[in-house]
C-alpha cells in the first residue's frame, strides 16, 4: 500500500463523512429524531453502495479495470466514512456466499452483542469520568 492510497482513502473518508452528516441532517429535519431513521437510512444506503460498487469492480464486472486506489477510495474511503455498517454488510454477505453460514451468523451475533457491550462500557467509563470531574 502506497502513501497515495492513504491519500485517496482519506479524501474519500472526508467526503463520506460529510455526506453522512448531510443525509443525517436532512432525514432528521424531514422525519424528526424520535427514531434513528437517519442512521438507518445511512446504513441502508451505504450497504447498497459498497456492495453495488464491489460487485461492479469484481473480475467479471463491467468496471473490473478499476485501479486498486479507485476501489480503496470508494470502499474504504467514501463508504467507510459514510458508514462502517456497509463494510459489515459486505463482509457478512461474503461469508454467506462462500458457504460459511455459521461464520456469517457468528459475525452478526458477535458484532451486535460486542458492540452494544462496548457502547455500554463507554457509557459507564464516560459517566465515571464525568462524576470524578464534578467532585
Amino acid at each position: 500500500m502506497t502513501l497515495l492510497t492513504y491519500f485517496w482513502v482519506g479524501l474519500g473518508g472526508a467526503l463520506g463523512s460529510m455526506a453522512r452528516l448531510g443525509v443525517g441532517v436532512l432525514v432528521s429535519r424531514a422525519l424528526g429524531d424520535a427514531f434513528p431513521v437517519g442512521t438507518l437510512a445511512i446504513n441502508v444506503i451505504g450497504s447498497f453502495v459498497i456492495t453495488f460498487f464491489s460487485t461492479l469492480t469484481l473480475e467479471a464486472g463491467p468496471l473490473r479495470q478499476t485501479p486498486p486506489d479507485g476501489r480503496a477510495f470508494v470502499v474504504a474511503g467514501v463508504c467507510g466514512g459514510f458508514t462502517t455498517f456497509s463494510s459489515f454488510s459486505l463482509q457478512t454477505l461474503a461469508l454467506a456466499r462462500s458457504g460459511q453460514i455459521n461464520a456469517a451468523a457468528l459475525y452478526v451475533g458477535l458484532s451486535v452483542i460486542l458492540c452494544l457491550l462496548a457502547a455500554w462500557a463507554g457509557l459507564l467509563a464516560g459517566a465515571a469520568i464525568n462524576g470524578a470531574l464534578r467532585r
